[in-house]
């Protein structure tokens, strides 16, 4: 076993079966496992959580791992989301090493395979309608009944089956189905279409093809001819394992591989459908596939998100038989645990209310000296510019203060973080409307932060930015996309959160961070994690995502 493995991956009842696989010498003590996409759409953090799985059992057991494109359906899949894939497990850590196939790549062999079914007398052709055959299948409490077309001659299969590969048909007219049992109580024995006619350009093979195998006939022959081991799957397919060994029966395969079932994970209030992500990228609700707010790893990967710290959330919820349930909340933990150590933290201030120290030097600017990270030393420290004109966060001063109200206030001092005690003095407000435009302060250059200077206690403590130094940004705090989970709700749309993306425009800090590049990390100063936005900075525009809120209700433990 890897060590990585050990420290990181809890067993959990896949782990036993393979151990006992390994110790009865089942696959001569090999462990081999893969992902099977399909690409038709981004992954997601659904995903991210099988992949996972198999990833790391065969890391923990010194395996292989695979990654199979399953592209068995020509009309849905384009060569981007093929690249975008392979891209988004790299950035993970999912490492397929040389091991990168095509359900494609197994066409020739696929339908080889489908010929011998029928030589043996377990597939027939049927000119059955997609209604018939949905008809003709019964139901969960009702058998269903033969196909007339189940009894044709090996011969006549094998001609028809042939003409269907040559195109002699049209769409829907005919499809391959494998001879099982009609009365099965596992409807998905009941005669499986395994092969469809489609006039469709391939990506990959182009237009050689106008027959495409089902998945439930290709998966089971790709994964033995690739040698698999262990088949992992979500417990959605858990009704088609005896299908999936079905044709690895009947196809003799030696030693065939295992399908094993898990149960999916989900996080409440977040939907990974492809349909529905798709709708939303095609109906322009979000700003792609990469958008901060969607579940897919390119979105959380252009919103701040470390792959570290995902993989220490999947790692935490563990493996189980049933679905398990999370809230979004356990992510976000995870992300500021992995976060708070490796990044600096800075002051912004995203809602600017001006100061004026009345008794500092007009064209003076002074360098102050902080550390960068007070849980990490190795991160070092930086200059901050303080000068006569500041900005402070407007909810940090109230003209009338509440009873505890610790920031300033009129006739209060307060400390300036990394800096000076400053006392309100005077109230700007504008004459029409009563808003207040300035405050008016005076500092004491005696109170200098880490000169020593302890005979008085300020109010609190504050943050700011110097307003001539500072970096002019644009900050976007990011919440749920929907507004709740409530099932009633037909139509996900209703449901859209009108503030998921809150957009805040000439907020401040400090120029420490202009020396930075796109996706770069920071905690702002009790406003949370953050990262330059890789998709909208520009020279002229610095954009900073907000990853995660500072604190969160979330406990290690808690459900």
């Amino acid at each position: 076993m890897s060590s990585e493995g050990n420290n990181t991956i809890k067993s959990n009842f896949i782990d036993r079966i393979i151990e006992k696989d390994i110790e009865e010498g089942v696959y001569g003590n090999r462990v081999h496992t893969r992902f099977p996409p399909e690409p038709n759409g981004y992954l997601h953090i659904g995903n991210a959580y099988a992949i996972n799985i198999s990833h790391s059992r065969a890391q923990k057991y010194n395996g292989k791992f695979n990654l199979r494109f399953d592209d068995t359906n020509p009309t849905k899949e384009n060569i981007e989301f093929v690249t975008v894939i392979q891209e988004d497990m790299q950035w993970m850590g999912f490492d397929w090493e040389d091991r990168l196939y095509f359900g494609s790549d197994y066409f020739d062999k696929t339908y080889e395979y489908a010929v011998q079914l029928i030589k043996k007398g377990k597939a027939f052709v049927c000119d059955l309608s997609p209604d018939e055959i949905r008809e003709y299948r019964g139901t969960l409490t009702e058998p269903g009944k033969d196909s007339p077309y189940r009894n044709r001659s090996v011969q006549e299969n094998l001609e028809l089956f042939e003409k269907m590969r040559n195109g002699e048909f049209k769409e829907g007219e005919k499809v391959l189905r494998a001879k099982i049992d009609m009365k099965s109580p596992n409807i998905s024995l009941r005669d499986p279409v395994i092969y469809r006619i489609q006039y469709a350009h391939h990506y990959k093979t182009g237009d050689k093809w106008c027959i495409y195998p089902m998945y439930d006939f290709a998966h089971p022959l790709q994964d033995a001819i690739e040698f698999i081991t262990h088949s992992l799957c979500s417990s959605e397919f858990i009704n088609n394992r005896p299908l999936y060994e079905w044709f690895l029966n009947e196809l003799e395969f030696k030693n065939p591989p295992k399908q094993r079932e898990f149960g999916r994970m989900s996080i409440r209030g977040v939907r990974t459908s492809k349909r529905y992500l798709r709708e939303l990228v095609e109906g322009r609700y979000v700003d792609g596939w990469d958008d901060p707010r969607m579940p897919t790893l390119r979105g959380m990967k252009r919103r701040g998100y470390t792959p570290e710290a995902i993989k220490n959330f999947l790692n935490e919820i563990g493996v189980s038989k049933n679905t398990s349930e999370v809230d979004i909340a356990m992510l976000e933990h995870s992300i500021r645990e992995d976060l708070k150590t490796k990044v600096p933290c800075v002051m912004s201030v995203l809602k600017p209310l001006k100061v004026v120290i009345t008794n500092y030097s007009e064209d003076a600017v002074e360098w102050l000296d902080a550390d960068n990270n007070s849980d990490n030393e190795k991160l070092g420290s930086r200059k901050i510019p303080f000068s006569k004109v500041l900005y402070i966060e407007r909810e940090d001063f109230m003209e009338n203060p509440q009873k505890k109200y610790r920031r300033l206030s009129p006739g209060v001092e307060v400390r300036l973080k990394h800096a000076y005690f400053i006392k309100c003095e005077e109230v700007i407000k504008d004459s029409d409307t009563g808003e207040i435009l300035e405050l008016r302060c005076t500092y004491d250059p005696q109170t200098k932060s880490g000169t020593g200077f302890n005979e008085r206690k300020p109010k609190g403590t504050i943050h700011w930015v110097a307003a001539n130094e500072a970096v002019n940004v644009e900050v976007r705090l990011y919440n749920n996309l929907l507004s709740d989970n409530d099932s009633d709700v037909k139509d996900w749309k209703e449901n859209i959160n009108p503030d998921s993306l809150i957009i805040l425009k000439d907020c401040y800090v400090e120029p420490y961070v202009s020396q930075f590049n796109k996706e770069d990390k920071f905690q702002f100063l009790r406003h949370g994690y953050f990262c330059i936005d890789s998709k909208d900075t520009t020279d002229e525009k610095l954009v900073f995502n907000r990853i995660v809120p500072l604190k969160s209700s979330w406990k290690k433990g808690t459900k």
